[in-house]
């Protein structure tokens, strides 16, 4: 087995083969601010399936999201009805946030995609791979030179994760409802 193969067996079952030091990363974690440029990616093997390259202009974020519920902005004054619930279903998972939250950050940049590192009780961490929109080797580089032209990949749902929960992922039958978008099918269903 190769390198590779071993990483990916490793972070398969992390309890039983890196328990500890993960453990240890954790504590780390906790510490550090919510979004973090790093080196070095945490997984190498996930970094690598997903886009990433040891190069000049491409950086890798560590984003922490927290869990739980997402609740409503709170309503001032008067008596509302039971409906009215503070609490939020979302659309978008905590990879979409987590790539939204880095691409924020570093604003001249473009998310190409992202990965799960860990989670505890009240945090996801995911990594981001971003792409420095102005840097020459990206503008050289014949894989990336498209993503560099796409602004706001990650606002506009065209990352990997995005695309798998916009239900973009199947094609043929059983996706016929999936395309152009799942509300341009309602609204067409409305209409008639």
């Amino acid at each position: 087995m190769g390198l590779y193969k071993h990483i990916c067996k490793a972070w398969k079952k992390p309890k039983k083969t890196i328990g500890k030091a993960l453990r240890n990363k954790l504590i780390q974690f906790r510490k550090e601010p919510a979004t973090v440029r790093i080196k070095r990616p945490t997984n190498l093997a996930s970094a690598r399936s997903k886009g990433y390259k040891a190069k000049q202009g491409i950086i890798l974020v560590r984003q922490r999201v927290g869990r739980g519920g997402h609740e409503k902005p709170k309503r001032r004054g008067g008596r509302r009805p039971k409906r009215f619930s503070p609490r939020m279903t979302l659309t978008k998972n905590y990879q979409i946030i987590a790539e939204e939250r880095a691409n924020k950050k570093f604003k001249n940049c473009e998310v190409l995609n992202s990965y799960f590192v860990a989670k505890d009780g009240k945090n996801y961490w995911y990594e981001v791979i971003l792409i420095d929109r102005n840097h020459p080797a990206m503008k050289k580089d014949k894989q990336l030179a498209g993503i560099t032209k796409q602004r706001g990949r990650a606002y506009r749902g065209k990352t990997s994760s995005a695309r798998k929960t916009r239900g973009l992922r199947t094609k043929g039958k059983g996706a016929e409802k999936s395309r152009p978008s799942r509300r341009s099918k309602i609204a067409i269903r409305r209409k008639k």
